[in-house]
């Protein structure tokens, strides 16, 4: 029986795009891949950033974590970590675990009676409305949309950042189409696809900067919050969707779970890719706590340390940066979660079913920095 080569196609964006990363990869048997098929997954990955496996609805829920992890062999810790216990967490209602394949997440939105052994679930796709500070009126509700909440997947507390995730699109709903709006006062906005997943590159993110920026993000530090994302909680964010409005509202610390000093997270700015070297500026922006400056110093000031970030990232998120995937049942898509920040998006109606499978490991080495160490 011939072997099918694997097809690399770098994805076709429109006219008015600058979008200048991403791929797709035709004929992916991942149920039996070769040392050569996962090769060229990960030149793939780390070249692209964003990988699209096509045609893989027989994927199977064992298949996808050991993919994801041949990333990383040495791992086996969740991303996320144990902050999905935590009622508290904004993260908490979003996730449900496979019983057979506990690594393997599904989210989505709507009731199924079974899936992979869970029962009677109801799925819920995360609504701006939630967590952002000034939602969208209800009356343009489902014709618009916003950025929820752009990220890189991380506890960013005692574990480390994630190399990869692969997100399985299990089933799509068809068809409709939202407007995008940053409500920003810039007055940007897109045409995207229901429950699309938004990607940016980090690379693009870094290139954007003055040089001025590019020295200082290369030699600044970000220090995250102990456990981010019961910290976060009352907090609301900004309307595009790229980090937090500073209220006061942040959780006090004597109000979290135990803090180990040693467990917090302060990484530097900007990661190096494995594979071509080049610099991706990579924040979590809702889960900064502090910056630590090159010249020794520390911004404490919250508000301060938020805008500053912004300032940095914010050029990345115009809407001709952006990669709206158009998901189609059966992608598997694979991004280098070291190398873009992504969000989800979209509002739904309770009629409108959607299921993918999320799977990602923490690092077992840490994030590499510009000086080529590991944090």
């Amino acid at each position: 029986m011939a072997v099918k080569i694997l097809e690399v196609r770098p994805i076709v964006v429109p006219s008015n795009s600058s979008v200048d990363f991403g791929a797709e990869i035709h004929n992916a048997d991942v149920e039996n891949l070769s040392e050569q098929g996962f090769e060229t997954i990960r030149d793939a990955l780390y070249n692209y950033h964003v990988v699209v496996l096509k045609n893989q609805s027989g994927l199977s829920p064992k298949a996808q974590y050991e993919l994801t992890r041949r990333f990383d062999p040495n791992s086996d810790s969740y991303g996320h970590g144990k902050t999905l216990d935590a009622k508290r967490s904004v993260l908490h209602p979003d996730l449900k675990t496979i019983p057979t394949q506990p690594q393997v997440q599904v989210i989505g939105n709507g009731f199924y009676e079974e899936y992979e052994g869970l029962k009677n679930i109801t799925l819920v796709h995360p609504h701006h409305k939630k967590f952002h500070k000034e939602p969208i009126p209800e009356e343009d509700d489902l014709a618009a949309t916003r950025f929820f909440r752009w990220h890189i997947d991380a506890a960013l507390y005692a574990l480390n950042p994630p190399k990869v995730t692969s997100l399985m699109a299990v089933k799509v709903p068809a068809g409709r189409r939202q407007t995008l709006r940053y409500d920003d006062g810039t007055g940007e906005e897109m045409d995207v696809p229901l429950g699309t997943t938004a990607f940016v590159s980090g690379q693009n993110m870094y290139d954007l900067l003055s040089e001025e920026d590019k020295e200082f993000v290369r030699n600044a530090k970000v220090e995250y919050a102990p456990h981010p994302y019961i910290w976060m909680s009352p907090a609301r964010s900004r309307s595009d969707g790229l980090g937090m409005v500073s209220d006061g509202l942040e959780l006090p610390l004597s109000e979290l779970p135990p803090i180990d000093e040693k467990d917090i997270k302060i990484l530097p700015m900007c990661w190096k890719n494995p594979v071509t070297g080049k610099l991706a500026l990579q924040i979590h922006p809702s889960a900064i706590k502090a910056v630590h400056l090159p010249n020794g110093g520390v911004i404490t000031d919250l508000k301060e340390a938020r805008e500053l970030v912004h300032r940095l990232q914010r050029p990345a998120i115009a809407p001709q940066f952006v990669y709206p995937h158009d998901w189609v049942e059966g992608d598997c898509v694979l991004f280098n979660n070291q190398g873009v920040t992504h969000t989800v998006v979209g509002a739904f109606t309770p009629e409108e079913k959607r299921l993918f499978r999320q799977c990602n490991f923490a690092s077992s080495e840490g994030v590499m920095g510009p000086d080529g160490k590991l944090y």
